[in-house]
This record gives C-alpha cells, sequence and structure tokens, in this order.
C-alpha cells in the first residue's frame, strides 16, 4: 500500500500526474466536487449565521468511501484540487467529508503538471486557505439565494419553469439592450468618395475623399467638378512605426481569441483548454493573469533564439486590466515551449497551436513598418483625396501572430506605389457610392465575454457556464436572421462621364450572434422595474470586488450576506404579493369582423396573437407565433394572417391537404403526414401545386429501398447526417459507405452491426420489469424503463447491480402523480388571507 495518497479532481489530471511520482504516491481523483448544497432546497441558514447545509451527492458517495478507505491506510494525504476558489473548495471538503487528521494532511498547489511543478509543490505544501474558501462560499451561497428566491417569483408573476441568477440575468439584460438599440436605429445614408489613380510609371492605388456627402446632387455635383481636373501629389510623408505584441492568454482572451479565429463556442474552448491542462501541455486555464514566470520567459526566449534568431527575441512582462486579477498566477502558455504542436485531437491540436503562438509572440520583438500618408490635390477644387499604406521592414512578432479583431468595419491598410510630391497622377475613375450607418453590433459569446470582463461582472469560471445556461434557458439564442435585400446608388466618372446605376446588397444578415428571445426580454423588464440593484451592473461588479476581498481576508463573508439579505427578502416578499403579471402584451389594434382588441404577449405555451380578451361575452382566438416572430416587433397585418393558418389547399391521393406554421417552422400536412416547408417561406403563399411537389419529395425519400426481415428498411439525412431507419431504429450511415450508392450487403452490414451494438450495451435487462441498464458515453451507465431515464455517474459499479436498487432509481426519478386539491382548502386558505 503507497504512503501517500494525492487525491485531485479530474480522473485525466490523476493519470498525468501518477507519471511523475515514484510508487509511493497513489493518485486518486474525486471527479470534481464531492459536496454541494440540496437541490430541494435553500439550504442556507438565512435567519442565523448564513451557514451552508452541505451534502454529499448520491452519485458521490462510493467516490466518498472509497477515498476515506484509502486515506485511513495512507500515512499523508496531499489535497491537490486545482489552485483558484473552486479548488479551494474541494480541497476543504474533502478534508471534512473524509475526516482527514490535519496532522496527516497537506495542501498542494500547482498550475503546471509537469514533473518540476509537481515536485515543486510537493516540496512547499502549504493549509487549506480559508480565506479562498470563503470567498466562493460566498458566491455559492450568494447566487442560490438569489435564484431560490428570485425563481419563484418569475413562476407566479410571468410564468412557470423560469429561472434567474445573478450574473445570468445581468448577461441577458446586456443582450436585451443591445437589441433595442438595434430596433430603434434609424438608418442613414451618405455618399462615400473613392478612387483609383495612377503613377507615372502606371501603378494603380485606391484612395478616398475623408468626409462624406450628405446628398445624391452634392456627390454629383463634386464628381462633375473631377471631369476635367488635372490631379498631383500635393503632400507626401512616411514615418516609421512600431507594432507591439499581445499580451499572453487570460481566460477570457482565450475564449474571445479561439472564437474568432477557429469559431468556437466559449463552452467549448474550455472543455479543450482542461483536456490540454491536464495532459500536462497547458498551464492552467482559468486565470486572469497576464504574467509569465521567470522561468517560462527564459524558456520562450531560448526557444525564439533557436527557432527565429536573436534579433527576435524580446523578453517582457505585462500588467493585466483586469479587476481583481489575481497576478500571483499565470497567463496560459504552454508547458514546453520547445513543443511547437502536438499529435492529439484536431481541435485540441488547433487550440494548442493558438495558445503557443500567443505566448512565444508575447516575447518577441516588435514589428517595424514604414507608414505612408499621401495627399492628392485637384485643379477644379480644394477637397483633398488621401491614400494610406503599410510597409512591414522588420516582421518581429508578426512572423508568428496577429491578434484578431471583433470590429467588422476595420479597413487594412496595403502597400502603395513609390511617388514623389508634385508627381502628377492619371485618375482612373471616381465613384460615389451610397452608404448607409450601421446599427449596433450584436454580440457574439466573444465579444459578451469581454464586455463582461470590462465591466467587471463575472470571473474567468463563470463565463461559459454562464453563456450556456442562458441559452440553455431559452432566453438567448444563436440568431439565424438571414437579413433583406437593400438597394443603393452609385455614380461612377470614368473617362469625363458619369453613369448611374442601382446596385443591391444584403443588410441585416447575423447568423451566429447572440439574440434575446420575447421570454429574455419579458424577463429583463420584469426584473429590471422590480429588482433594479440585482440586474444594475454596478452592484454585480461590487459583489465581484466583494468576493476578491474575502479572499484577501479583508472582509468576512456572512457580514456581507447580511447586509445583502436584510433589503433582499423584504424587496422579493414585496414584489411577490404586490406586483402585476407581466406578460409582455402589446395591444396592436381592432378585429375589423368583430371590433374586438387584438394584442400580442406571452401565453402558457409561448408567444401569442390574441384576438378578444377575457371580459367579452365569447371566449378569445389564439394563434401561436412562428419561429422567425418576436412579440415586440411583429406588426398588425403578420399577426392577422396568423388567424388565416390553418390554411385548406384541397386534396391528394384522397388525403386533405393544410399548411401551416408549427413550433420548428411552417409545415404541410397530407393526412397524417407532416412535410416540413423550406426555411423562410411564407406558408399563406403555398398552394397546393406547391405542396403535392413537396408530398411527393417525401413519399420518393420514405420509400422503402429494402427489405430486411420483412421489414421495410428507409433512408434520409438528419441533423446529425444521413441514417437509414429500420424497425423505429435509427443507424447512421459513416464515410465508410457510398451513400447515394448503398449496396443490398451494405444495409444487412450497418442493420447487423447496429443490432450487435444494442445488444453488447445491455448490462443488465428485467425483461418483466421493462427495466435495463445500458453503456452510454463517456463510460457512464444508464438504468432505463419506458421513457424514464437515470443517469450513472461514471463512477458508480453497475456490474453487480441488483433489480431492487434499479428500481430505486427509477423510482427516484419518475415524476410523482400530483393529487389534486380540494377546493375547501383553497376556500380556507382565501378566507384566511381576507
Amino acid at each position: 500500500m503507497a504512503k501517500n495518497l494525492v487525491i485531485v479532481e479530474s480522473p485525466a489530471k490523476a493519470k498525468t500526474i501518477e507519471k511523475f511520482l515514484g510508487k509511493d504516491f497513489k493518485v486518486e481523483s474525486s471527479f470534481g466536487h464531492i459536496a454541494d448544497l440540496p437541490s430541494k432546497e435553500l439550504g442556507v441558514n438565512v435567519d442565523g449565521d448564513f451557514k451552508p447545509k452541505y451534502e454529499v451527492s448520491k452519485d458521490k458517495k462510493a467516490v466518498v468511501k472509497k477515498l476515506k478507505d484509502l486515506a485511513k491506510k495512507a500515512e499523508m494525504v496531499w489535497l491537490a484540487s486545482d489552485e483558484d476558489r473552486e479548488g479551494e473548495a474541494i480541497a476543504w471538503h474533502l478534508a471534512e467529508a473524509l475526516k482527514l487528521d490535519k496532522e496527516k494532511t497537506k495542501r498542494i498547489v500547482f498550475h503546471e503538471i509537469t514533473k518540476t511543478a509537481i515536485q515543486r509543490a510537493i516540496d512547499n505544501p502549504r493549509g487549506i486557505d480559508y480565506d479562498l474558501v470563503d470567498a466562493q462560499q460566498a458566491r455559492r451561497v450568494l447566487d442560490r439565494i438569489v435564484g431560490y428566491e428570485l425563481s419563484p417569483v418569475l413562476w407566479r408573476k410571468v410564468k412557470g419553469g423560469l429561472s434567474a441568477g445573478r450574473v445570468q440575468s445581468v448577461s441577458v439584460r446586456l443582450i436585451v439592450e443591445k437589441e433595442r438599440e438595434i430596433q430603434g436605429f434609424k438608418p442613414v445614408a451618405s455618399y462615400r468618395i473613392d478612387a483609383e489613380f495612377s503613377n507615372e510609371d502606371g501603378q494603380t492605388f485606391k484612395a478616398k475623399l475623408p468626409k462624406n456627402f450628405s446628398t445624391k446632387e452634392e456627390a454629383q455635383k463634386f464628381l462633375e467638378q473631377n471631369a476635367s481636373a488635372d490631379f498631383k501629389v500635393a503632400d507626401l510623408q512616411k514615418k516609421p512605426a512600431k507594432k507591439s505584441p499581445a499580451a499572453p492568454f487570460t481566460t477570457s482572451t482565450l475564449q474571445q481569441e479561439a472564437s474568432r479565429k477557429l469559431y468556437f463556442s466559449v463552452s467549448k474552448t474550455m472543455t479543450m483548454a482542461q483536456r490540454l491542462y491536464e495532459a500536462g501541455l497547458i498551464t492552467y486555464m482559468r486565470t486572469d493573469s497576464v504574467n509569465l514566470s521567470d522561468e517560462a520567459r527564459k524558456g520562450a526566449e531560448a526557444e525564439i533564439k533557436a527557432a527565429f534568431g536573436n534579433k527576435y527575441s524580446k523578453p517582457r512582462n505585462y500588467k493585466g486590466k483586469a479587476k481583481g486579477a489575481q497576478e500571483a498566477h499565470e497567463a496560459i502558455r504552454p508547458t514546453n515551449f520547445a513543443t511547437h504542436s502536438v499529435d492529439i485531437d484536431y481541435d485540441q491540436a488547433r487550440l494548442y497551436d493558438l495558445i503557443w503562438k500567443r505566448s512565444i509572440a508575447s516575447q518577441m520583438s516588435e514589428a517595424e513598418l514604414e507608414r505612408t500618408n499621401v495627399k492628392i490635390s485637384a485643379s477644379t477644387h480644394k477637397e483633398t483625396f488621401t491614400a494610406n499604406g503599410e510597409v512591414i521592414t522588420f516582421d518581429g512578432f508578426l512572423k508568428v501572430y496577429l491578434e484578431g479583431t471583433d470590429d467588422e468595419d476595420v479597413e487594412q491598410d496595403g502597400m502603395l506605389p513609390a511617388m514623389k510630391t508634385n508627381e502628377t497622377l492619371l485618375n482612373n475613375y471616381i465613384t460615389a457610392t451610397q452608404r448607409y450607418t450601421r446599427p449596433p453590433a450584436r454580440y457574439t459569446e466573444a465579444s459578451l465575454v469581454k464586455k463582461l470582463e470590462e465591466l467587471g461582472i463575472g470571473r474567468p469560471s463563470t463565463y461559459a457556464p454562464t453563456i450556456s445556461t442562458i441559452q440553455n434557458r431559452n432566453y438567448v439564442e444563436k440568431g439565424t436572421v438571414e437579413g433583406e435585400e437593400r438597394n443603393y446608388a452609385q455614380l461612377t466618372l470614368k473617362s469625363g462621364q458619369i453613369k448611374d446605376k442601382t446596385l443591391t446588397e444584403k443588410v441585416g444578415s447575423d447568423k451566429g450572434k447572440l439574440v434575446p428571445t420575447d421570454i429574455g426580454m419579458i424577463v429583463t423588464d420584469f426584473l429590471v422595474n422590480h429588482f433594479e440593484q440585482i440586474l444594475d451592473y454596478n452592484f454585480t461588479a461590487k459583489v465581484e470586488a466583494d468576493f476578491d476581498d474575502i479572499a484577501d481576508g479583508k472582509e468576512d463573508w456572512t457580514k456581507m450576506m447580511k447586509s445583502f439579505y436584510k433589503d433582499f427578502h423584504p424587496q422579493v416578499e414585496d414584489v411577490k404579493e404586490n406586483a402585476e403579471r407581466e406578460s409582455g402584451e402589446r395591444v396592436l389594434g381592432k378585429d375589423p369582423k368583430t371590433g374586438k382588441q387584438v394584442s400580442v404577449r406571452l401565453g402558457k405555451f409561448g408567444p401569442m396573437v390574441q384576438i378578444g380578451t377575457v371580459d367579452d361575452d365569447e371566449k378569445p382566438q389564439f394563434a401561436s407565433l412562428s419561429p422567425d416572430q418576436q412579440l415586440n416587433t411583429i406588426t398588425y397585418d403578420e399577426a392577422m394572417d396568423l388567424f388565416k393558418l390553418p390554411k385548406d389547399l384541397g386534396t391528394f391521393e384522397g388525403e386533405d391537404v393544410q399548411v401551416n406554421n408549427g413550433r420548428y417552422g411552417p409545415y404541410v400536412k397530407h393526412g397524417s403526414v407532416f412535410v416540413s416547408l423550406p426555411k423562410g417561406t411564407d406558408p399563406l403563399s403555398v398552394e397546393l401545386d406547391d405542396a403535392i411537389v413537396l408530398i411527393k419529395e417525401k413519399q420518393k425519400a420514405d420509400a422503402p429501398i429494402y427489405m430486411y426481415k420483412d421489414l421495410p428498411v428507409q433512408k434520409g439525412k438528419g441533423r446529425f447526417g444521413p441514417f437509414i431507419k429500420w424497425n423505429n431504429m435509427f443507424i447512421n450511415v459513416n464515410k465508410k459507405y457510398d451513400w447515394d450508392n448503398l449496396s443490398d450487403e451494405d444495409i444487412v452490414e450497418l442493420i447487423e452491426t447496429k443490432i450487435q451494438k444494442e445488444i453488447d450495451k445491455v448490462i443488465h435487462n428485467w425483461e418483466d420489469e421493462g427495466i435495463r441498464v445500458e453503456k452510454a458515453r463517456w463510460g457512464r451507465h444508464n438504468v432505463v424503463k419506458g421513457k424514464v431515464k437515470v443517469e450513472l455517474a461514471k463512477t458508480v459499479d453497475v456490474s453487480d447491480m441488483t433489480l431492487e436498487e434499479a428500481k430505486a432509481l427509477i423510482e427516484a426519478k419518475a415524476p410523482k402523480k400530483k393529487t389534486a386539491k380540494k377546493k375547501t382548502t383553497k376556500k380556507k386558505t382565501t378566507a384566511k388571507k381576507k
């Protein structure tokens, strides 16, 4: 038995560390937090000292038992969880749950998983930092209180199943306010002047007028002035300039740059970075520091000199701008600068490449440039054209890396031909192009992270889960705005003649940007109206600063909680009892047939149009909005069109044909068969002939391509690619097969392979009870009965699971039947209130 037990959070990390320690050390994983607040109650003593009630979850009890047994046998236990607040809290929970002897327990931290770093940590142990633990507790408790008390208010006043959160709700507010800026934006047109000139050697270059003209008439008049003009170089200035490299990555800058350059979501970036860290390839990936250690700077310097030469090396320190940055930590960097690339998973390798380039570039020389500014005069007016050029005289860090930008309007300066002052220039053409001012850009995941960091809201560990949460809660979605066509005018002066033409551009296309949903807007409005402090950006940033003070031992966390709760709780109770319901209702007009009010609002099943009110003699009429319509932008005409659906088109092959809008878009219904319409199709424009074409295509696609065991085989393409369907079983068809020309042998092989896989994944099958235990992804297992599925943790050993244990898991997960309340009880309650 090993003398030393080392406990880390992840099995991958344990595996890497075990390579560096000798036979006297055993490394085990806690699989993350082993204890947390209970899921079905507040779990915080709000009437006393705000002490949390921590519980070891069911799926962690086996882990805790195993670690407790190993700890008893070990001479020394080393708590080696991550060096941030969450890691410190994990170490503390382990010490408490395992009842570790302080004399036989040591806390170690390291920011990279290398042999040197691990050995250094072993040589320099410390105790648990209770200030960091308190900071983590403060965040967890405050967020639990806010979520636990605000969410029921939303259920009562807005819609059931909603949630609120201290950071998530502020993030949604940012996105909602940006959307309202865009909706209120009025584009202003002006005419931009661009020109192309040739120098005396016949080399061409572009120039522009530094001002725009407000009207087409002004632009045309200017072009007319240039029709017979002579042009020359009025002024030419060359200035040396330098460009410096960006600092090494912090968590937020890594998330931003991986989004720009690799098109990763924030959560994907963090998952990939976590794996690189656990494999010992990069330093810890949750940090707001831009520091590099002396050892790292020396490693980078040696590699730069070896790979690029001495003149490319310039070691430097960086100072972070992030509020509350922990400068004792390091930036994200490779653990070994000599490793330029890694032969691992494709996306991990791409992220490693980005981190290596950014880190090495930060220690390289500035790029040296020569910037040229040329002014061009005309003989017939006083306006001056300008041309700017940039030539790299020494590439420096640009040899490796250039930081990306979120600004879509940035123009890159190119090279200019050699020119001299007073040189005569030939004008090839001048254009006056109508251009419109652009609305503010919607947030991407990366630019939202940047904004949150600027405001001091959240911390590196919170950005990815926050952005995932607001999308999973359906407050925000990735935009699918296709945009619309817009005409614009362009005047061109060429060879003394002015030509006028109309061109077309697509505007408003915003795919992949963060767009608030109706429910996101309504919830934000309700929370801002009734809980302005919680949604206030300065308050949220102040809370983060308080957490930092607690971590530094400057503030008592329970005092902070008491100060917050004494105002917050009475406000919650007041809003719960006295606030009006919020549905985002907008009155659009009156129904011409009945004279009743037409309005849009949030209903039980989503956004809808309503004709009439509950006070009318007859029941109101309802129609659901289509997925691409929003409560705050839908027009009266668009709303009334919804009542024309479903639209009967006629019959085909003896079955009725209808067109309608559904949850996932417009569709045609033929008998009991549904056929989706192409994206963006207006269902009211669809006629019977159009529907029949789609129905025939669907019939052709659904026609059996083979019969296997007297059951038909169909083929199709779905969300995850091509598949065949047999006996209600969907079977993915991978690239090994020719999808367009599947042979009978291919089909049989695919089906039989799938059947065997289904057999192999079943560990236990109690057919009489309809319960089975199956293998799931990532080495986990599921207990399944009908539609009820219980997902088990990786740590649960199912090999000896009994039917009784499986039944207990199913019963705990299965939804409980609600018992109807007696009317008399309701009357009594009402009477008491009165």
